[in-house]
């Protein structure tokens, strides 16, 4: 099991994301990292285990209100040996993004339309696809969910109303994915609470998720993640 963990940016701050309410959004404090300073988190972060990958979503640019470009390329330079997936909304041309080797842009199906999801082929796959959730609402271009040739290879199942709720991961919703699309990678977004969750996403095919609350307050830890890479836990 992959555990990625994510960082939620928005007016220059990191914030603690909860069922998708953006606009309720507070700069974080956790018994983790009690500064909303990215640099901060990332190193929390890293103390608790030598994470690759990290996600970002820039809630500004996501939104439309503005964006923390300047910010992450320095993240990116400083990071140099981490892997980066950032949603930054709308993007149409990777050309004016940023293309560092650490840098990989997600697509979140939010934040296109299907008049615009021509978009997605200038990508060459060389993504990653967010599938947006509102309660059992699909979010934005619904070709994208219906449409499997416009997925790349690893695809994030975000489930919003979860996000931060400790109501644990939409396993039904990810084994179906699994099931009927067999030859994608799904990554878990949205609930996850303890280790227990991860064991259950790896037992149902999923073997990546996104996880933020559980490692703020401790309810993932460093054992935790040993025990899962070394498959020291029980099915």
């Amino acid at each position: 099991m992959k555990i990625i963990p994510v960082i939620d940016l928005k007016d220059g701050l990191v914030v603690h994301a909860k069922q998708g309410k953006r606009d309720e959004y507070q700069p974080l404090n956790t018994p983790l990292c009690q500064s909303a300073d990215i640099y901060q988190v990332i190193n929390a972060f890293l103390n608790i285990h030598n994470f690759d990958t990290f996600y970002i979503a820039d809630l500004n640019a996501i939104t439309g209100q503005g964006h923390h470009e300047k910010l992450l390329e320095q993240v990116l330079l400083n990071y140099k040996g981490i892997t980066f997936w950032i949603d930054m909304g709308y993007q149409s041309d990777p050309q004016n993004a940023m293309l560092p080797k650490n840098y990989l842009p997600v697509l979140g199906s939010e934040s296109y339309q299907d008049e615009n999801i021509a978009a997605f082929e200038n990508y060459r796959n060389d993504f990653i696809l967010s599938l947006d959730f509102a309660d059992t609402r699909s979010l934005g271009a619904k070709t994208l969910f219906t449409n499997p040739a416009l997925w790349p290879a690893n695809i994030i199942v975000m489930t919003l109303e979860r996000v931060g709720s400790h109501a644990g991961p939409d396993l039904q919703k990810l084994h179906d994915f699994t099931l009927h699309h067999p030859g994608k990678h799904f990554i878990a977004a949205g609930g996850i609470r303890n280790a227990q969750d991860l064991i259950d996403l790896n037992n149902t095919g999923i073997h990546q998720a996104l996880v933020a609350s559980a490692l703020h307050s401790g309810e993932i830890n460093s054992d935790d993640i040993a025990k899962l890479q070394t498959k020291k836990y029980p099915d």
